[in-house]
């Protein structure tokens, strides 16, 4: 596989700076014209692509110009990612700023193509939402245009993020099961979709630990996929059904709380379910389903203020922000039932 070229790549050839490769090639100023003509030329030598050309781009409104980039799941998921993007929204505004967003589909994303945002628009600052892929959001990165990630973070990465506490969220939750006498807890989510569901793992075993109780490879599904129809195979495999489940999201938790209730259990006096991210379905479900809740608003706001920050301080170390989470406990969980 041919090794994609960065703007490293060029900065290294020249012996400048990264950032000088990216005032360069976005036409931006602090760079010579002859600067800017070798930066160009051994672009071209390279075969790194770029198409953003100061001289072509629409005419910058007052303020600041933020785009806020996501794949066009993320962009799917309202209740979660819908409520974070209007609290950026109201952010933005509030500075006076101009937010710009585009949506990046799977051909995009597979073919490293820039958005098109970066092009039209004289961009200071990026917001992205959530995983597209470490390529990808690398190549945006390459732009040199400062940049945070919202929901997601990679060793790979060199940006600043916003974060759940996703950790201490699920020990809080599987912390109370436990306390509700539960010992056979099962564990559900795919935990290669996202970073969050990897360290919502690492919180449920961080409690299991804590209580001295030895996780269960039976009722660890780790690889489980949000369908009905999933839910209901993971279901219908099990010799013993565990009497607390904590699932990643609540599309996991409605679905397993539902697909119990068919099999003739009942929620929660023969069996818990507590679930993650607060979102409409955990309200929804009959019954409502305990979860731990994440201030989506403060998600938002904290995004465009440590972007606004990363503007104005290019060279300081990265940030990996956490923030708290709180259990929301309701009618889906309940002490263990006598045996």
């Amino acid at each position: 596989m041919k090794k994609m070229v960065t703007m490293q790549d060029i900065a290294d050839r020249l012996n400048i700076s990264k950032n000088s490769v990216s005032q360069a090639l976005t036409g931006k100023p602090g760079v010579s014209e002859e600067t800017r003509h070798l930066v160009k030329k051994m672009a071209d030598e390279l075969g790194y692509s770029y198409s953003i050309n100061r001289n072509t781009k629409q005419h910058r409104k007052n303020g600041m110009n933020i785009a806020m980039i996501a794949s066009d799941y993320a962009f799917s998921l309202k209740s979660f990612f819908g409520e974070i993007y209007l609290s950026i929204e109201k952010e933005v505004k509030s500075r006076e700023m101009n937010l710009f967003i585009e949506s990046i589909d799977q051909d995009s994303k597979e073919k490293l193509i820039l958005p098109a945002v970066l092009s039209n628009h004289d961009i200071d600052g990026i917001l992205i939402l959530s995983h597209i892929s470490t390529e990808y959001i690398s190549k945006i990165l390459d732009t040199g245009i400062p940049t945070v990630l919202i929901d997601h973070h990679s060793p790979y990465l060199h940006a600043d993020s916003i974060l759940t506490n996703n950790r201490f969220g699920a020990f809080k939750a599987v912390e109370h099961l436990i306390q509700l006498s539960h010992t056979d807890i099962a564990f559900v989510g795919d935990i290669t979709v996202s970073p969050s569901y990897q360290e919502r793992l690492e919180g449920y075993l961080l409690a299991l630990n804590k209580y001295n109780l030895i996780p269960n490879p039976d009722f660890m599904f780790t690889d489980a996929k949000e369908s009905q129809e999933a839910s209901s195979s993971l279901l219908n495999i099990l010799q013993k059904i565990p009497t607390a489940w904590f699932c990643v999201n609540d599309g996991h938790g409605f679905l397993i709380s539902s697909g119990l209730q068919q099999k003739g259990f009942n929620v929660p006096e023969d069996v818990s379910v507590c679930s993650f991210d607060n979102g409409q379905l955990s309200q929804i479900a009959s019954p409502q389903i305990t979860t731990v809740n994440i201030d989506l608003n403060y998600y938002g706001k904290k995004a465009v203020e440590q972007l606004c920050w990363r503007i104005e301080n290019k060279a300081e170390p990265i940030h990996e922000i956490l923030l708290p989470t709180d259990l929301i406990v309701r009618d889906s969980t309940a002490p263990k039932k006598a045996e």
